[in-house]
């Protein structure tokens, strides 16, 4: 209904998360400011679409933003390091994040189900997948803020699924987007995995 108006909103949120993104693969601690803009003009594209999981994703993302620029700070100042240090999931902490995930999932699909009727708003579109691609979103912006490499192969699974979900809303614009992003969560991982390989030698 907002056609004009959310195809501009829709554009500078894709432009400013391409930057966001540019930030993230090369360890910038820039990405965190961009990730505030992104998660402000997405939240009004989310809304429009319906999909109210990933509006309410936009939110975390802007809290987890302010708390990550202040965590790659403050680890930055402590290493005496341009650049924190990378960390890799081991064994008990995959455990505990997939147990967050499976909770999160459960929670988030069962509020877009029976929230939007109680509101007297229209119903979540397919609540399950929105409950999916924010769920594991959640985990891995968490794993983002720590430094974790395996965020990287988190995203991938996300971005592709969510491509697939803003092709089916007609989001067109944001669905270019994130098959951008699966492309780059790839080549991140692996330009990670380098540094990362760096920083074991060293150590």
């Amino acid at each position: 209904m907002f056609d004009i108006q959310f195809s501009w909103i829709e554009w500078v949120g894709f432009i400013a998360a391409l930057v966001y993104l540019y930030f993230s693969v090369n360890q910038k601690i820039w990405l965190w400011p961009m990730g505030i803009i992104t998660s402000a003009f997405y939240m009004a594209v989310f809304y429009d679409a319906r999909l109210y999981a990933d509006m309410a994703l936009q939110v975390y993302y802007l809290v987890v933003s302010i708390s990550g620029w202040i965590m790659w700070k403050s680890r930055q100042d402590e290493e005496c390091r341009t650049k924190t240090t990378i960390i890799k999931v081991n064994n008990v902490m995959a455990g505990k994040l997939f147990f967050a995930f499976v909770i999160l999932y459960g929670v988030l699909a069962y509020l877009l189900i029976n929230i939007p009727p109680l509101l007297n708003v229209e119903a979540s579109d397919l609540p399950y997948w929105d409950a999916f691609t924010t769920a594991a979103s959640f985990v891995a912006t968490w794993m983002l803020a720590k430094k974790m490499i395996d965020q990287w192969i988190v995203w991938v699974v996300v971005d592709f699924v969510a491509m697939g979900m803003y092709v089916y809303k007609g989001l067109y614009v944001t669905a270019i987007l994130f098959f951008i992003y699966t492309i780059i969560a790839v080549w991140g991982y692996f330009s990670w995995l380098q540094d990362y390989k760096k920083q074991t030698s060293v150590a």
